[in-house]
């Protein structure tokens, strides 16, 4: 391990560092994410990248679920020394969540669509792939993107819209339709996927909450938070 490279960076006054990640034969830039101490110091051991994610608040592989792991063949520290940038080989094509090779295909400045979807990740769960979709759908023209429409409306427009479908779903298990309560239940987590998003709050966050309370009884959990 490159022990110079662990203690030449200040961790205590930049618990995160940025980190760029670039195609090593072509110059690309394909992504930045973030590690911390324990991130740098698994991909110096391992020449696999590993970084911390903010939004799920953990340690990540890249490529752990998707198969597109990114083989590390050069790291450099900035002038700073507080930032890194690794050139790497990057498995399957894609570096992105979204199927695409780049991180970076949303061009702001001038009117372009964004770069066609290598490959589908079937490796995220549907709540994830619908999240980011959400996330993108932010920039997007309201009158083409009823989730771009509801964020330019505003936070309580979306709210309004989780209330409706949570009222609407309760009707529907009043009436006892099967067909009817899926349909709505779909309704109001696609909903509060937006409220979520607003926020820039990750569903893997909410996972890990139901992770936390499992196998607690509902007193036990709900003394913990008392405290």
């Amino acid at each position: 391990m490159n022990n110079n490279l662990i203690k030449s960076i200040d961790w205590d006054s930049s618990p995160l560092i940025p980190a760029i990640a670039q195609d090593e034969s072509s110059g690309e830039v394909l992504m930045l994410a973030y590690m911390n101490k324990e991130a740098l110091e698994l991909t110096l051991q391992t020449n696999l990248a590993h970084y911390y994610s903010r939004s799920r608040k953990k340690m990540w592989k890249k490529g752990e679920s998707s198969g597109n792991l990114q083989h590390v063949k050069e790291i450099y520290l900035d002038c700073d020394q507080d930032a890194v940038l690794l050139k790497i080989i990057q498995d399957g094509g894609a570096a992105c969540h979204t199927g695409r090779k780049s991180c970076f295909f949303n061009r702001v400045d001038i009117s372009e669509a964004p770069s066609e979807i290598i490959n589908e990740i079937n490796a995220y769960s549907i709540t994830d792939k619908i999240y980011h979709i959400i996330q993108e759908r932010k920039l997007a023209n309201a009158e083409e993107s009823y989730v771009a429409s509801l964020f330019q409306k505003g936070e309580n427009a979306i709210l309004k819209k989780v209330v409706e479908e949570a009222g609407e779903l309760c009707f529907a298990i009043k009436d006892s339709d099967s067909d009817d309560i899926v349909y709505e239940a779909a309704d109001l987590l696609f909903h509060s996927l937006v409220a979520l998003a607003h926020k820039n709050i990750n569903p893997d966050l909410i996972k890990q909450e139901l992770e936390r309370r499992f196998g607690l009884s509902g007193i036990e959990e709900k003394n913990s938070r008392s405290k």
